[in-house]
């Protein structure tokens, strides 16, 4: 057997050369069937086009740079199915991981079809195109038209009606939307709160499911409107408790924010409500295993839930209990012990370090001005 010769660089770039003059044909043959084609040509041109559009963020700014976007969107308004399909696809490759192609979709006329397939009884279109809806989303410039056109409602029935992936796709689109404050009305008044509260006692605290549906409450949560909804859905306070206690450090950073912006809106009227759900060992937890924020919040969740009015401080025996309850969640029985020896020790330095700074501050206050006149003291 002869010795294989090695390929020098200028056949290296010959290759590349000869490979990227290949597609650029490709990519102009399929615009072509696309444009001049019968149907099943186009068909034919949109699959392609797909295929094609998987390779490279360049290949799929070449195919908009081809004017392939306007008639693919015609095709979504074909009587065809399988028309309706090949153009879905490939707007959707078209339109992943590139913001020009995402914005210029929209601009050429996406949306008004896009909502027309999410009415559809036929699940299958109606997934994809909650599935571009999701993708479209993504950019800031296309959210107001999304949502404008009425796509939360449509989105807020997939929730209750969708395949696994549907829902997951109506969930994140709809925070998508979210994201944008003006959004958030129209997403609360399409009667969403109540699907995801009930989809988040279903799913697994830990899932990105999970994830991506606290996100979507926590950013409902800061409106007045979405702070009711949650209150008033059957077991929601205790949907985001539990996913406290046994969420991912995603889920319990947003289930806790939701909480938190609950309780900051009125005490006097989530405080119990809150409590009553038992709060208080995983918030605990939190503050010593969660994320940053998710401590933060922790924290300051812990401080309105204290009843001030009148305080009734656990005895050190109800303390080591809850501690250790869960230090052996937390690390198995086993370590339980250990564990919790470390998370009391952390709250006597976290409580010592508040003490601290109250006397500080009791003690700043307390100095005499130098000043005979009180009206003389500077102005804090």
């Amino acid at each position: 057997m002869g010795h294989l010769l090695p390929i020098r660089p200028d056949e290296e770039e010959d290759d590349a050369e000869s490979w990227s003059l290949k597609k650029q044909a490709l990519i102009q043959d399929a615009a072509r069937n696309l444009f001049n084609g019968g149907l099943e040509q186009r068909i034919q041109a949109a699959r392609d086009i797909r295929k094609l559009a998987r390779s490279s963020v360049r290949t799929r700014s070449s195919f908009a740079a081809a004017g392939v976007i306007p008639p693919l969107i015609s095709m979504l308004n074909s009587s065809e199915i399988d028309a309706k399909e090949a153009s879905l696809l490939a707007l959707l490759n078209l339109a992943v991981r590139n913001e020009r192609n995402k914005v210029k979709i929209v601009k050429a006329g996406a949306v008004p079809p896009l909502i027309e397939l999410l009415k559809l009884e036929d699940g299958g279109l109606r997934e994809l195109a909650t599935a571009a809806v999701l993708t479209l989303s993504a950019s800031p410039a296309n959210k107001p038209i999304i949502t404008a056109a009425g796509a939360a409602p449509l989105l807020g029935r997939i929730l209750n009606s969708g395949t696994v992936q549907g829902k997951v796709d109506a969930v994140t689109a709809l925070y998508n939307l979210s994201t944008c404050t003006e959004n958030q009305i129209p997403i609360l008044d399409s009667g969403a709160v109540f699907p995801l509260i009930s989809l988040l006692k279903e799913c697994k605290k830990y899932s990105k499911f999970a994830e991506k549906t606290t996100a979507l409450l926590e950013s409902l949560s800061h409106t007045e409107e979405g702070i009711i909804a949650i209150a008033s859905s059957e077991g929601g306070i205790l949907a985001l408790v539990e996913t406290i206690e046994d969420g991912s450090l995603v889920s319990t950073e947003h289930a806790v924010g939701a909480l938190l912006a609950l309780c900051q809106s009125c005490r006097e009227k989530y405080r119990e409500l809150i409590l009553q759900e038992g709060a208080i060992p995983g918030l605990l937890q939190l503050t010593v295993q969660g994320t940053a924020k998710a401590q933060h919040r922790a924290r300051a969740l812990l401080e309105l839930l204290r009843d001030t009015r009148e305080p009734k401080p656990l005895s050190s025996a109800e303390i080591e209990t809850i501690v250790y309850d869960i230090a052996a969640r937390v690390d198995g029985a086993e370590k339980a012990a250990e564990t919790a020896k470390r998370l009391l020790q952390d709250m006597v330095k976290r409580s010592m370090e508040l003490s601290m700074s109250s006397i500080e501050q009791r003690a700043f206050s307390c100095t005499p001005s130098d000043s005979s006149s009180s009206s003389e003291m500077p102005s804090s």
